[in-house]
């Protein structure tokens, strides 16, 4: 997307005016120095972005059960700041009083519909791709190496490469990482299969639950 069209984005943002944008080309070490500023316990939750949950009921159950542990006075809920998948929680996490934060690769300034209302900080880290895994390499992408840095507790539901690898990074990291399984939405995967001509899905679990154990930490 051209440089115009981006700034028109980011007025669109200032506009609606539900989310304190932090920056918008941040790199890993300026959104822990944000983070860090706050005083507050991290909890980011990592699942199925985009593609959704199959039984959306369940994964707000566990959100709420997680929630329940933790107070809103010193906790802050961070996602990757979109609304949709595990970016659903983002309203819940609000209506029990917790601080909402997002951390988001700039390549979701070209998406601004796409990111929750309920969001009250947004950091955008200069990045060129959405997260996971730098090519041929194992060295995490900009937005991947801010979600790892900034997060204090690391919880999955469900979740495909990206949110694998950056739970795989915490946990190598000495971070608690706690995984609930869950499936992606049938529909959309097999759709999304179509769309790029690939064989419809043998299995619907993700892969972060090749890897992690219900609960695992």
């Amino acid at each position: 997307m051209n440089t115009f069209r981006r700034w028109l984005n980011r007025i669109k943002f200032k506009l609606r005016g539900k989310n304190h944008i932090v920056g918008w080309n941040m790199k890993p070490d300026e959104v822990h120095a944000f983070f860090k500023e706050q005083g507050k316990t991290v909890l980011t939750f990592f699942g199925f972005s985009g593609m959704g949950y199959e039984d959306e009921t369940e994964m707000f159950r566990i959100v709420r059960e997680v929630l329940s542990e933790y107070s809103p006075e010193i906790t802050i809920v961070n996602i990757g700041g979109t609304r949709s998948g595990i970016g659903a929680a983002y309203p819940l996490a609000k209506s029990l009083g917790f601080k909402t934060t997002g951390i988001a690769s700039s390549e979701a300034i070209d998406y601004p519909d796409e990111i929750s209302e309920a969001v009250d900080h947004v950091c955008f880290v200069a990045d060129k791709q959405w997260g996971g895994k730098l090519p041929d390499s194992e060295e995490l992408s900009p937005t991947s190496e801010a979600m790892v840095s900034c997060s204090d507790i690391l919880v999955g539901i469900g979740g495909n490469d990206i949110s694998r690898d950056e739970m795989l990074a915490g946990k190598e990291r000495g971070k608690p990482v706690y995984f609930y399984t869950a499936e992606v939405d049938h529909a959309k995967a097999i759709r999304r299969a179509e769309h790029l001509e690939q064989p419809k899905p043998g299995s619907f679990w993700g892969s972060a639950h090749e890897v992690f154990t219900e609960k695992d930490n």
